[in-house]
């Protein structure tokens, strides 16, 4: 089977674009030279490759046309989709079409939105090669890589159903020639909890190791927990799955518990999760007792350069400024980077949720540091707290960060600088977590609350876990609210690609019963409609195939 067909069959063949050659992984998707295990781990590279890099060679590449190619990085868009218009942050240069998106005035021409579509579909189209290819090979070896893909594939279905409700459909089944299909947000819903419901069966009957970089058995399950945690929004109240959710996060507890934080599996130390060497705590990172990232996406500065991720993440939030000139102070040196775009800050409806002492905003920049709490002036950096998470600073001890080797870069020359070779100099070697631990002790409290299910006892001692990590007071009865747990979300997975889905869950996004600063295209927050619950489904795609349907209001 060609690469080309799923591309097409997946709507995308206006505008989009897939390079043929895989560049530094040698070897051509369209005609894949496949033998034996080795050969297809070098095609599922792309498949992971996929969602860390926008091209194949090198970060000035795009496997998709008509986007920048930093916006158009997978976690980027993403990030555009599912934090932009939130309260959690806001981009203050007007570049086109993000505004839009950060102040909830999008329509289906806006090209960003366009550019996730495009990029969710050239993933599942290199996933459904792959799979074709390989599904027939006995070997458990490649039967492993084919569940490795399938669950990839999954994640963008899952953010197809999460962000556009309908979307085109296409597998490793269609045919040549086959007119692609769309289905509705309840079809793909359904499909989708199948395809993981098998997945994490077949993972639960295999004994190979997950490597680092890979998925396994904790991120196929912990992808499917989260499935179920949105089931009443996916299938608009036909389906509930508060039960489902939690039975699978119980499961993912029980492989944890023991090490870490209060023998929880949890990180020691939040802040250790995001910054340069968080691999330790991946799969197959080396600390099986803080083995908290279920699933991440593995950067190394001199072969994973990206302008999304975590690069992106770290180099938007900080910025190189005097205070005397500027009126505020910050060194982009001191979270690990060269490299500084001064371009997101958050919003003051998020900094509230926050009190004082809580360890997941301590590298944040405030008043102290010419920072204001305002977002008056939305263009203005230090209008707004600098809300420093990611970094790409060295662990130390008992939370602290090492000046280990000279610097934050590791070993120096005679002169004092930095050995790392120039090109790679202003790249992170900070992976990104996809779903955390501390995700699914979050979502089994959330289902006890909404869903009347499961143990009180537990529900409090996993949300104060994680509370308590924070340096906040464990959780109490009355804490038990469901307003209390999205605000816990809010403290612990900003920035982790949640937010939009997590407010539109408790029906805080739209409407007016919940309001931030520029919500609606005004400073002070206004209520917005009902139709951006979804993204549009982009013009380019009904311009292809008309029988395609928009989503309401669009």
């Amino acid at each position: 089977m060609k690469l080309n067909k799923y591309i097409a069959l997946g709507g995308l063949a206006l505008g989009l674009s897939m390079s043929s050659c895989i560049g530094d992984l040698d070897l051509e998707p369209n005609d894949p030279n496949y033998g034996n295990a080795t050969d297809y781990a070098a095609v599922l590279a792309k498949c992971y490759s996929g969602m860390a890099v926008s091209g194949q060679d090198g970060p000035g590449s795009s496997d998709i046309s008509g986007l920048d190619n930093g916006r158009g990085q997978y976690c980027r868009a993403i990030f555009m989709m599912n934090e932009f218009p939130t309260d959690e942050c806001l981009w203050i240069w007007k570049d086109e079409g993000i505004y839009d998106i950060c102040t909830n005035s999008f329509d289906a021409s806006n090209g960003n939105i366009y550019g996730t579509y495009s990029r969710l579909y050239s993933h599942i189209a290199v996933c459904n090669d792959f799979i074709a290819n390989a599904r027939t090979n006995s070997d458990p070896v490649v039967q492993d890589m084919v569940l490795q893909a399938r669950t990839l594939r999954a994640m963008s279905y899952y953010w197809v159903v999460d962000i556009f409700g309908q979307g085109s459909f296409i597998t490793e089944e269609a045919a040549v020639g086959e007119n692609p299909v769309q289905k509705s947000r309840l079809d793909l819903y359904n499909w989708l909890k199948d395809e993981l419901e098998d997945i994490v069966a077949k993972f639960k009957d295999s004994d190979m190791p997950v490597a680092y970089g890979h998925v396994g058995l904790d991120g196929a399950q912990a992808l499917l927990a989260r499935l179920y945690l949105n089931a009443k929004v996916y299938t608009d109240g036909k389906q509930e799955g508060w039960a489902e959710c939690q039975k699978h996060c119980e499961e993912i507890i029980a492989r944890h518990k023991g090490g870490g934080f209060n023998g929880s599996g949890l990180a020691n130390h939040y802040l250790y999760l995001f910054c340069r060497d968080n691999h330790v705590y991946m799969p197959g990172g080396g600390n099986t007792a803080e083995n908290e990232i279920l699933w991440g996406l593995a950067f190394e500065p001199y072969y994973t350069q990206s302008y999304g991720a975590a690069n992106f993440i770290i180099c938007a939030s900080i910025t190189t400024a005097n205070m005397d000139k500027n009126g505020f102070s910050m060194s982009s040196a001191n979270y690990g980077m060269v490299n500084e775009w001064t371009c997101m800050h958050g919003r003051k409806e998020f900094f509230d949720k926050f009190t004082d002492g809580d360890k997941r905003s301590s590298l944040w920049l405030k008043e102290d540091d010419g920072f204001t709490r305002e977002n008056t002036d939305y263009s203005t950096f230090n209008n707004g707290y600098a809300t420093v998470k990611f970094t790409n600073l060295i662990a130390g001890t008992d939370g602290g960060w090492s000046q280990e080797n000279g610097g934050i870069y590791g070993p120096v020359d005679s002169e004092g600088k930095p050995t790392m070779a120039a090109n790679t100099q202003n790249w992170p070697d900070t992976d990104y977590p996809l779903i955390r631990l501390a995700d699914v002790y979050l979502m089994y409290t959330e289902c006890f609350i909404m869903g009347n299910v499961g143990d009180q006892a537990k529900a409090l001692r996993y949300a104060s876990y994680v509370s308590e990590r924070a340096g906040q007071r464990a959780w109490v009865e009355g804490d038990l609210t469901a307003d209390n747990i999205l605000d816990e979300r809010a403290r612990e997975l900003y920035w982790e690609l949640t937010r939009r889905s997590d407010l539109v869950r408790h029906d805080k996004y739209t409407g007016g019963r919940y309001l931030w600063s520029w919500k609606g295209n005004v400073a002070e927050g206004n209520s917005i409609n009902e139709r951006y619950k979804l993204m549009p489904i982009p013009v380019q795609i009904i311009s292809a195939q008309p029988e395609f349907k928009q989503n309401p209001g669009y």
